[in-house]
């Protein structure tokens, strides 16, 4: 697959989510699980999710039981979001393992996997940003501004699509190698994060 293909994977997740437009809705993944379409879905399925989460808990008279179930939600998503992203780096690991870096190889900023996860949210900011752009209740004014900001994500969508394509065709060529460090999130460890385990003494 190339970073276009993911694109197109992205925009299919987040039309999709559109149909109901309900956080709690079900969820089906229409590739099988052997393949990177799979990942990337459920991966984009996630975000798309989480976003919606993120505009719900900004409601200014959400009930603060509410709030609070909601911010452990958001939690436990960033923890699979992250897992995901893991989970994909995976894959190309595997896809790699037996391409033999050159000497002069060199390691990228981020992995293959933390770039897609920003293709992703970049679908989703295109998405919101064009509603924006063309919302029929918004000023003429608000809708320029908009369609202003539309133009730069597509444009970072763009070069984003041709870097990730680069850097795949890179570290198949062994011109780069991946590396690839856990997150290793504390706040969610009982026994990494002072609040919890303070509890449990």
């Amino acid at each position: 697959m190339t970073a276009t293909q993911f694109n197109a994977v992205f925009d299919a997740v987040i039309e999709k989510y559109h149909l109901e437009d309900k956080v709690d809705q079900d969820f089906t993944n229409p590739y099988p699980s052997d393949e990177l379409a799979h990942l990337l879905y459920k991966k984009c399925w996630i975000d798309t999710v989480q976003w919606h989460y993120e505009d719900i808990i900004r409601l200014p008279d959400i009930d603060p039981v509410e709030a609070l179930t909601l911010k452990r939600k958001i939690d436990a998503s960033n923890q699979v979001r992250t897992d995901m992203v893991e989970y994909i780096d995976s894959y190309f690991l595997h896809k790699f393992k037996d391409i033999k870096p050159n000497e002069d190889a060199r390691i990228n900023t981020e992995s293959p996997a933390w770039a897609i996860d920003r293709l992703s949210i970049l679908a989703l900011k295109i998405y919101h940003m064009r509603e924006e752009a063309t919302r029929d209740s918004a000023t003429a004014e608000h809708r320029n501004a908009c369609q202003q900001k539309l133009n730069v994500l597509l444009e970072q969508r763009n070069d984003l699509t041709l870097a990730i394509d680069d850097l795949l065709e890179d570290i198949q060529a062994g011109k780069k190698y991946m590396k690839v460090y856990k997150q290793m999130k504390m706040y969610n460890d009982d026994e990494l994060n002072p609040m919890l385990y303070a509890k449990q003494s």
